[in-house]
């Protein structure tokens, strides 16, 4: 039995860091962690981390500004004896601090376009050759509620310190401030729905974790005044991989879905 081969970005902390680890505790799972930093500290802890029988771990470098990473790094996968890949979850994503329309920097705007919307295509790009030598191949977006133009579904948390604009709840708008990080994220939305009707035999989609305690869902939070972000990464990730291993191209292709497997809103 082959093992499944599964690609994580920005795999050393956050929501990568809690894929990984779950991926990496099944039996029979090649994990690989595509890291910005292969020598940081963090990467290199996740050597330590728990692994299930028949199941290993590789660090690549991908660092989603450098338009040749990608491509070396799969080459270097090809020459350990990847021949394809099941899973690749584009997780690896820059976030800027959280400005209205008329307080975004342009450097800010450029940077968080080369490394989420850029580094996007070339990760797609870069890894669609062994996707295809799959039997089910699964390509996933972290996505964001950020992104979506009307959140229908959004259940809003009232806010001690009010963001400038009050009137950002009754257009269905994330209380926050993104307009650098919402677009971008709107626009890998758009890719992934696109990579599903283009690829007959990929199954891809976006999956929405939440407002969740990471580093920038906490960062969010407190401009509402909270301390943090209402939701844990554990259960978090422990829903959303159980939505990736229950994909098929017939469920969840094209789909925008939130880690509780239900559709959110684009």
């Amino acid at each position: 039995m082959s093992p499944t081969i599964v690609l994580i970005t920005g795999a050393n902390r956050g929501l990568g860091e809690g894929i990984l680890k779950r991926y990496l505790a099944k039996p029979d799972h090649i994990v690989i962690a595509a890291n910005r930093n292969p020598d940081h500290e963090t990467s290199k802890a996740l050597a330590d981390l728990p692994k299930g029988p028949g199941s290993r771990l590789i660090v690549v470098k991908i660092d989603a500004t450098n338009e040749t990473d990608a491509s070396t790094a799969i080459q270097e996968l090809k020459d350990q004896g990847i021949d394809h890949l099941d899973i690749v979850i584009a997780n690896a994503a820059v976030i800027f601090p959280f400005v209205k329309i008329e307080d975004a920097k342009i450097e800010d705007l450029r940077t968080t376009t080369e490394t989420n919307f850029v580094g996007f295509f070339l990760l797609y790009q870069a890894t669609l050759p062994l996707l295809l030598k799959s039997e089910r191949p699964t390509w996933i977006t972290i996505g964001s509620g950020a992104g979506s133009i009307v959140l229908q579904n959004f259940a809003p948390i009232k806010p001690q310190s009010p963001p400038n604009s009050p009137t950002l709840f009754t257009f269905n708008q994330l209380p926050v401030p993104n307009s650098v990080y919402g677009p971008i994220k709107a626009a890998q939305h758009w890719l992934t729905k696109r990579i599903n009707a283009e690829e007959e035999k990929i199954t891809a989609f976006v999956m929405s974790p939440g407002w969740v305690q990471t580093e920038g869902g906490n960062e969010s939070a407190k401009l509402l005044g909270l301390e943090e972000a209402p939701q844990p990464v554990e259960p978090t990730c422990d829903g959303m991989v159980e939505v990736f291993d229950k994909a098929t191209k017939e469920s969840h292709g094209g789909k925008f879905l939130t880690w509780e497997g239900k559709d959110e809103s684009w």
